[in-house]
């Protein structure tokens, strides 16, 4: 038997040699605490329990981000064994066909891609106030990749959905610890048919990796990332929202606004759809001494289901704020990368601050809508720096 310390400890030197974390992490009793992050391949380790990955605002500088930056959510253990020649998805319920379906089955049907900006729910979690529980995500568990698979509406299609089914259930193949309930996802059948849902086997052009749902997982763009079940074994068309823990309470929001630190009724909130709108300040980076010298604020926006119009910059905290150029790369789902070229006019502190719009019409608040799980954070990113002679 070895101690605890010297599981964690054997256990981050894994990770740094997997180059996901750096080796020099120190492990507390705070799983949620972030520890301090360095060198170009280090991840910003959340959680250990099950692997919770951020990505560090500094790698928010690619339009595509790459896989080993990318964030990893985990609400259970991964599977320890996985075999593609046997693992199998099922399509049940509902539908006038059951099916069994391997891998290989999969990559015959016509495949589709899609680029979509994935984000934790909680992302931003760390910057509530007051402080609510969970994974104390602040700005990195978000990130923009091109998945590609079969759409999911071909294979509901292929399994024929009755008339009685009105969502579309996922359950993936997580390793539940002791009497933790599985983790089981439903989304409306409308959602499910749209031609851009896919079972996605591929992420950037490569087969998905374990951290990221190999073999196959949901892909549900312009929604929460906890909607895109990894590892999926089975789906489930149902003639009702599917009822369990990470469907209810798990992953709604209040119907109508809670004072700060209050509770809510689980039966008066509402599943959680679509992204917020959001900007992120990826440099410079909060806390920095600049030169006086012409500087570039740069990062990235999104909107979930709706479009970034437009994102906008100020330097002198709020007080003016000036647009800032938007990239050129652009796709229905997809972050847009933005940048200003800013040139202080004298030495002094400086807050900056972003703020983006979207096509529905919405803006990036001064304040997020406060909420007992800390969901759908989006409040005005800001950045403290300081302007030396």
């Amino acid at each position: 038997m070895i101690s605890r310390r010297d599981f964690l400890k054997d256990a981050s030197w894994a990770l740094a040699t997997a180059g996901m974390v750096h080796p020099s992490l120190s492990w507390g009793a705070d799983q949620s605490a972030a520890p301090a992050v360095t060198g170009k391949q280090g991840m910003i380790l959340r959680s250990f329990r099950f692997l919770d990955l951020e990505m560090p605002t500094e790698f928010m500088n690619t339009w595509i981000t790459p896989v080993p930056h990318f964030f990893v959510r985990n609400h259970m253990f991964e599977p320890s064994t996985l075999d593609a020649a046997e693992w199998r998805l099922r399509v049940s319920g509902e539908v006038e066909k059951p099916l069994s379906l391997s891998l290989t089955d999969l990559r015959k049907i016509e495949s589709h891609s899609v680029i979509n900006t994935l984000e934790c729910a909680g992302n931003g979690r760390g910057f509530q106030s007051p402080h609510v529980p969970g994974i104390q995500w602040q700005r990195g568990a978000v990130g923009n990749a091109r998945f590609r698979g079969p759409r999911l509406g071909d294979l509901l299609r292929r399994a024929g959905v009755k008339p009685a089914g009105k969502y579309v259930m996922f359950h993936g193949l997580d390793e539940v610890p002791g009497k933790v309930p599985p983790f089981i996802r439903s989304i409306p059948v409308e959602k499910a048919m749209d031609s851009d849902s896919l079972i996605a086997t591929s992420m950037n052009g490569a087969p998905l990796t374990r951290h990221h749902g190999f073999p196959a997982r949901a892909l549900v763009p312009g929604w929460i990332g906890a909607a895109s079940c990894k590892w999926l074994s089975e789906i489930k068309v149902l003639d009702q929202e599917f009822e369990g823990n990470f469907m209810k309470p798990g992953y709604r929001m209040p119907d109508k606004p809670i004072e700060p630190g209050g509770s809510a009724n689980p039966d008066a909130t509402h599943p959680i759809t679509g992204l917020s709108v959001k900007s992120v300040i990826a440099g410079p980076k909060d806390g920095t001494t600049l030169k006086h010298a012409a500087v570039e604020i740069h990062g990235a926006a999104w909107a979930g289901e709706a479009d970034v119009t437009k994102v906008e910059i100020s330097t002198d905290s709020g007080v003016t704020w000036t647009r800032a150029q938007l990239g050129t790369e652009h796709a229905h789902y997809a972050w847009r990368l933005w940048s200003y070229w800013w040139k202080p006019s004298e030495r002094a502190d400086y807050l900056i601050m972003s703020r983006a719009s979207d096509s529905q019409g919405r803006m990036q608040p001064t304040t997020a809508v406060w909420n007992p799980s800390g969901y759908l954070y989006n409040a005005i990113d800001q950045v403290k720096v300081h302007v030396q002679a």
